[in-house]
């Protein structure tokens, strides 16, 4: 069973500046929550137990928010606001755990994923890119089936979606021989990174969530500096399937990326509506910004 997620979120957030030259990019709140906690929850309800935060020394407050705060829960509870001190002692269920280690060097996603070795151990993980929201309509997530089918064949599994066709230059890219149903996946041959309209090998591009065996690492631990001057965990990715199948699985939900701005503009609003308090008045105001 695979109980353990690791999510990089030492970046500097460049694509979300200047709120980000202060602010964590993953702290910057989608309605009335931290982007993060999304994702950690999501995590969660994929069975996950231990979230890995790859973190950065400017990161502090991600931390801080996942840990209890005495003095705030003592003058919650004495000013009898019963309803928030709920709500911010359980952000996570009891079981869950919440770490961090350090990334010393931005060298890139694979070097943030290969910091977690010592933790990971010799066992199955996740890894979540906290820049990217995974909203499902049902029950039962992408990265819950994801991790499923790969306790079912042992193959890593790639979360990818659907792009249109002349924007298929701007994502990684995997190469099918066959485009899977939703909720399926397939044994892919590569991923090609941005490739010319017109050239690329399918139209599904990779989301930024993966379930990878434990010998991930050892690839890691070997694959040389890449683009960007990086370690890229395409390129261990690369090296597995050469060992290997590698499967894509197509998710069934739509993701905002929240590491730009029109992308976490639109994460504001489609969460927003659906916010079991502010819905209704978010909706109304929406209508009267039409006008």
């Amino acid at each position: 069973m695979i109980k353990k997620a690791i999510l990089p979120v030492a970046g500097l957030g460049t694509r979300f500046l200047p709120a980000s030259k202060a602010i964590p990019k993953e702290m910057v709140t989608v309605v009335d929550r931290p982007a993060i906690e999304y994702v950690v929850k999501e995590a969660v309800a994929a069975g996950i137990e231990q979230i890995i935060l790859v973190t950065h020394a400017s990161k502090a407050s991600i931390e801080n928010y996942f840990d209890r705060n005495f003095e705030l829960e003592t003058t919650l509870e004495n000013k009898k606001k019963f309803d928030l001190l709920k709500e911010i002692t359980e952000i996570l269920p009891k079981h869950i755990s919440v770490i961090s280690v350090r990334q010393p060097q931005p060298l890139g996603l694979g070097h943030a994923v290969l910091c977690a070795k010592n933790v990971i151990g010799n066992e199955a993980f996740a890894v979540l890119l906290p820049d990217v929201l995974v909203k499902n309509a049902d029950a039962a997530n992408d990265l819950a089936k994801m991790i499923h089918r790969f306790e079912q064949s042992q193959s890593a599994q790639i979360m990818v979606e659907a792009v249109p066709e002349h924007l298929v230059d701007q994502y990684g890219i995997v190469d099918v021989k066959n485009t899977p149903a939703e909720g399926e996946s397939m044994v892919m041959q590569g991923i090609v990174e941005k490739p010319t309209v017109g050239t690329a090998p399918s139209n599904l591009s990779v989301v930024g969530r993966y379930v990878l065996p434990a010998k991930i690492m050892q690839l890691l631990e070997s694959t040389p500096k890449g683009a960007g001057n990086e370690i890229q965990l395409t390129d261990a990715i690369a090296a597995l399937q050469k060992l290997e199948p590698v499967e894509a699985y197509r998710m069934q939900g739509q993701t905002f990326d929240c590491g730009s701005k029109i992308g976490y503009l639109k994460a504001v609003l489609h969460y927003g509506i659906e916010h079991p308090k502010l819905g209704d008045e978010f909706k109304q105001l929406i209508q009267e910004l039409k006008l």
